[in-house]
């Protein structure tokens, strides 16, 4: 199924998609409860705009083109020296430099970073970029939140447990981003501030079976510069939240991302943010989010 939240006087109403057309949904119904069930069990906010609030935040990097081109522009804006060296191993072994592709450890298991969960926003917030940052970009990702617990699980039960999908927008802070990734810790002020979720939500049986096949784009004022398409992931989303899940217990409401999809974000495509524009970022068959910069 297919929900939103939409505006509604002072507050938010739910709505499904029948057919091409959106209709309420009340309170107390079948559809309402099966969209509280499957957005992690927490109580309808009427005064929200996002469909739910996550619990926690785990962000995977599923995409290694990602990487490769994200690495790529940073190396030609900062490091134009060590990009010749790169550029000229590439051209002689047919192959891309080790230090313009993940770590090792990324082609054993999935890979991820928590953030902060209790800074989501919602479709049309304005984001309150930080004064300790000058370079604006966004990251256009697929969510997911869980439905069911898990434990120990193998994919196919990690993926029962999936309850549905949103667009997902990872506000990132590029020139604090890369010092802090060289400190060990990985991403901290660079992106605990703001991320963003679509106010359109759908169950997992309508999306994840074709997860690998969905187009997106990037557009900023109304001029897309960017287009994404989900295929390429190195690992399932299912089996990723499976790795999370040994030896730790994962609770309905838990929200995961995909990571960036490839050319998803203004470091590959060339195209960041100032203050006063605003970004949007569409998945098909999900929706899109879209934000002001102020």
């Amino acid at each position: 199924m297919q929900f939103r939240k939409i505006k509604s006087g002072p507050n938010y109403k739910l709505q499904s998609l029948k057919g091409e057309n959106w209709q309420d949904v009340k309170p107390g119904t079948e559809p309402f409860k099966a969209f509280l069930r499957a957005t992690g069990g927490a109580e309808f906010d009427a005064q929200d705009p996002k469909p739910f609030a996550p619990k926690s935040y785990r962000d995977f990097m599923l995409y290694e083109r990602h990487y490769i081109q994200a690495a790529t522009n940073y190396a030609k804006a900062h490091k134009p020296a060590a990009l010749k060296i790169a550029q000229i191993y590439q051209k002689i072994t047919g192959k891309v430099h080790p230090k313009l592709k993940p770590s090792k450890l990324w082609y054993q298991a999935p890979i991820f970073y928590m953030g902060g969960h209790m800074n989501f926003y919602g479709d049309g917030d304005e984001i309150h970029w930080p004064a300790y940052s000058n370079t604006r970009d966004y990251e256009l990702e697929i969510g997911c939140v869980l439905a069911e617990p898990l434990l120990n699980a193998s994919p196919q039960e990690a993926a029962a447990a999936i309850g549905g999908f949103v667009v997902f927008n990872d506000f990132s802070a590029r020139d604090l981003q890369m010092p802090e990734m060289e400190s060990g810790f990985g991403p901290q002020k660079s992106k605990h501030f703001a991320n963003a979720i679509s106010s359109t939500f759908v169950t997992a049986d309508e999306i994840l079976p074709r997860l690998g096949e969905l187009t997106g784009h990037v557009s900023i004022n109304g001029e897309k510069v960017g287009a994404v398409h989900s295929s390429g992931m190195q690992y399932t989303l299912p089996e990723a939240i499976a790795h999370v899940s040994k030896g730790e217990r994962l609770y309905p409401g838990e929200f995961f991302a995909t990571g960036t999809l490839p050319n998803g974000c203004g470091l590959e495509n060339g195209h960041m943010l100032d203050k006063g524009d605003t970004v949007t970022l569409e998945i098909e068959g999900i929706g899109q989010v879209s934000n002001t910069i102020v």
